[in-house]
């Protein structure tokens, strides 16, 4: 992607990777000086490029607005000397900023809007936005300009590829997240390696997969160690919200060795059942062959959850929990969480999750990252099953993000609970996955409306209420997030269904009026 760029130094080479270390090294003493000191001048840069698998990403309904996940960075911008510039493809509605400036607790959003500064490419394509900057050299000039002292900066963005390490090197600024050397961590396979490390418990399966030939050998081992197993998950190295998966069924398989090879071999093309919309063996086959993958036992049980860790390596090195999730899922497919985790296996996890940022910090890995789970009731309590590592944001990031922000407690470690300043708790419901035609036609301010009028907006008083986000994907596609806040489980989770009903309600009303509208309109004149 950067070959044809005329950059200095070339992206890659070692004299860009001996550059981008040596700014790197600033990122310690700007965590030691300037993190932790509200007052202190700095600026952020945000660029939330989703510099991912372009194919799977075009299948993500209104994907181009997920840049907008990373708003809930604006809310930085209640520390008084904090310059924030945030950089996307094309320009954001004004209504939507206006939006997450009001949310901003103790300071005026004129103020606010003094030290936030957007810049966009212009450029609607599927390319990620990190490669459109890089192809820009004027405007990365003019964002340059733009930081006062690039010794009190720094960089934020959604994931990180050798695109955002050029984009770091050609900024002249640190970039807060993991080396993109680290990748491999992050990896199917090396989600494997590190949770064997780490010694927590993990599907049984095999990982380094690179062919055909392995995918069938592994599902072979598979059965004859478990005569049982009824399913296995054949993995992508690189997939992510699950659209890498595909599952395999053994019904009807034979049971000796030499027969289930040749059965295999001839089944496995037409039995794998893949979680992308369109993917085909013809297809998946190939990107297995290309990146390689693992193919895992399929972990049953009445009742199981799918529970997940957030974590943090700071600048120094040093690893802790961030918070805990309870997945939502469709099948593999990530659609939202709820905050924080079930209290019966909550602390469990998050011990597991400590041992993978331990091993992860060994490694030189910084900056947040998920660790995924598989829980199963047992007899005698829960067994937790590593399913893999999200060494990124993810959707659980800007939800628990907006959370902190907007209430600025903070995460106790020994209940695994959010407790705000005056030390109550706060749970949450979120989702990236609100979706429904009735909501489409729906503008920004139709929803800041809504949300004002039917009382969801989330209330600085109470700190509760509803947070919206992706709101630019909603006229178009029918689709926005939220993230519900409340005092205690059950409440989020009504707050959320309300959410729900309202929308779907006004957008209906939405509806009939257009239609009365056209059934009138050959009446006049």
């Amino acid at each position: 992607m950067l070959r044809n760029l005329q950059l200095s130094p070339t992206p890659g080479s070692p004299e860009e990777l001996t550059l981008f270390n040596r700014v790197q090294e600033r990122l310690a003493h700007l965590f030691r000086v300037v993190f932790d000191e509200p007052d202190a001048p700095r600026t952020v840069v945000v660029i939330p490029s989703l510099s991912l698998d372009h194919e799977v990403l075009q299948r993500i309904s209104g994907v181009h607005h997920y840049e907008e996940r990373m708003l809930c960075m604006l809310m930085l911008l209640r520390l008084p000397r904090t310059r924030l510039i945030y950089i996307t493809s094309q320009s954001l509605d004004v209504s939507v900023i206006d939006y997450f400036l009001n949310l901003l607790p103790g300071v005026p959003v004129g103020h606010a809007r003094k030290r936030l500064l957007l810049f966009n490419c212009h450029d609607a394509s599927g390319v990620p936005l990190s490669l459109k900057l890089l192809q820009r050299p004027r405007l990365l000039e003019r964002i340059r300009r733009a930081i006062p002292d690039p010794l009190a900066a720094h960089l934020t963005c959604f994931n990180v590829t050798p695109l955002e390490r050029t984009l770091a090197v050609q900024m002249g600024i640190p970039l807060y997240g993991c080396n993109p050397v680290y990748a491999e961590f992050g990896s199917k396979t090396g989600s494997r390696e590190v949770f064997h490390e780490a010694g927590i418990d993990l599907p049984p399966g095999f990982e380094n997969l690179r062919d055909k030939k392995d995918m069938i050998d592994s599902l072979v081992a598979l059965r004859l160690a478990n005569p049982h197993l009824r399913k296995a998950v054949v993995k992508l190295n690189e997939g992510f919200s699950g659209e890498g998966n595909a599952i395999f069924r053994f019904e009807g398989c034979p049971e000796k060795e030499k027969a289930l090879q040749k059965w295999l071999g001839s089944e496995v093309a037409q039995r794998l059942e893949f979680q992308a919309k369109g993917e085909s063996w013809d297809t998946f086959s190939v990107k297995f062959a290309e990146m390689g993958g693992v193919v895992e036992a399929f972990i049953e049980g009445e009742g199981k959850r799918s529970p997940s860790v957030q974590c943090r390596v700071n600048p120094l090195g040093e690893p802790m929990i961030v918070s805990t999730h309870d997945q939502i899922l469709d099948g593999q497919v990530f659609l939202g969480c709820t905050f924080p985790a079930d209290e019966v296996y909550r602390l469990q996890i998050q011990a597991a999750g400590q041992l993978v940022a331990d091993v992860l910090a060994r490694r030189g890995v910084i900056g947040r990252f998920g660790v995924d789970f598989i829980s199963v009731p047992e007899a005698d309590g829960w067994r937790h099953y590593a399913i893999e590592i999200n060494l990124r944001k993810g959707g659980t990031t800007h939800p628990f993000m907006m959370l902190q922000y907007l209430t600025d407690g903070e995460f106790d470690l020994a209940s695994g609970l959010y407790l705000t300043p005056s030390g109550q708790p706060r749970y949450y419901y979120a989702t990236d996955n609100l979706h429904d035609e009735a909501y489409i036609g729906l503008s920004p301010e139709d929803l800041i409306d809504i949300s004002v009028c039917r009382r969801l907006h989330f209330h600085g008083a109470t700190q509760q209420g509803v947070v919206f986000h992706l709101i630019g994907a909603l006229s178009e596609f029918g689709k926005l997030g939220a993230v519900c806040i409340a005092e205690n489980p059950s409440r989020a989770f009504q707050l959320y269904h309300h959410t729900v009903d309202t929308l779907q309600s006004e957008g209906r009303s939405q509806n009939m009026r257009v239609n009365v509208n056209e059934a009138i309109t050959p009446l006049v004149g």
